[in-house]
C-alpha cells in the first residue's frame, strides 16, 4: 500500500517532490519507516523496490535479530536494522530521520511507556516501539532498557537526576541532555552545547 508523498509524515527523509506515491509503512506510520525507503532511499544499498524484494526473499535483511519478510516492514526509533551492517535509526535535531551504523551491536535501545500484571501474577512491559515483553524486573514508565535479539534485558537505566537523556519530540528534538530536576510529568535538561536548560515533558525524552 502506498501513500500521497505530500501526505508523508515529514521526518522522513525524502524529496518533497518526485513519484505522486510512496510506501507507507504497515504500522506506526508517522513514527516510523518501511524497509524499502531505509534501504533504498537512505542507505542507497538498492535501487529499486524490485531490487529490495530480492534481498528480503535471499533473508538478507533483519529487523532487531528478525528476518525482514515485508517490504513495508515498520522500522522505528532505536531499532536496527541489518543489511551489510548493523543500523541504528535515530533522529537529526532537523527532525528528520536519519542511520548511523550501530556501535553497540545485537541489542536496542526501548523505553518503558507501561507496565501490567498479567496471568500467573508476571509483568508485561510495554515498550515504545510497540514490543511487549514480560519480566521480573523492577521498572518503572519512563526507565530504558538494553533489550538483545533474544528479547532479554542486558542492562536498564532508571529515569532520574543526573541521566543522559534523547529528545525525541518538540523544540529540542534530537539533542542530548542531562537531568537536572524531576518534578510529576515534567523535568529540567540542560544541555551542554547550547549552554541552558528547559522544561520537557517526561514524554518527550528517552534515557541512555
Amino acid at each position: 500500500m502506498h501513500l500521497k508523498r505530500q501526505k508523508t509524515a515529514v521526518n522522513l527523509p525524502i524529496p518533497r517532490k518526485g513519484t505522486k506515491y510512496v510506501a507507507r509503512a504497515r504500522s506506526h506510520i508517522n513514527n516510523s519507516i518501511p524497509v524499502v525507503i531505509a534501504l533504498r532511499d537512505m542507505l542507497k544499498l538498492a535501487r529499486t523496490e524490485k531490487e529490495v524484494k530480492k534481498m528480503i526473499y535471499q533473508n538478507l535483511i533483519k529487523l532487531n535479530g528478525r528476518i525482514v519478510k515485508d517490504t513495508r516492514e515498520s522500522v522505528r526509533l532505536f531499532n536496527i536494522l541489518e543489511a551489510d551492517k548493523q543500523y541504528l535509526l535515530t533522529l537529526l535535531p532537523t527532525g528528520k530521520f536519519a542511520f548511523h551504523e550501530a556501535k553497540d551491536k545485537n541489542h536496542r535501545l526501548c523505553k518503558v511507556i507501561g507496565k501490567h500484571l498479567i496471568k500467573g501474577k508476571k509483568i508485561q512491559i510495554n515498550l515504545h516501539d510497540g514490543t511487549n515483553i514480560v519480566t521480573n524486573e523492577n521498572l518503572s514508565v519512563g526507565d530504558s532498557i538494553y533489550l538483545d535479539f533474544n528479547g532479554n534485558i542486558k542492562k536498564k537505566e532508571q529515569l532520574g537526576k543526573g541521566k543522559e537523556a534523547f529528545v525525541f519530540s518538540g523544540k529540542y528534538l534530537g539533542l542530548k541532555g542531562k537531568i537536572e530536576l524531576i518534578e510529576g510529568n515534567h523535568l529540567n535538561i540542560h544541555f551542554k552545547d547550547l549552554q541552558k536548560s528547559t522544561q520537557l515533558n517526561k514524554n518527550q525524552i528517552i534515557v541512555l
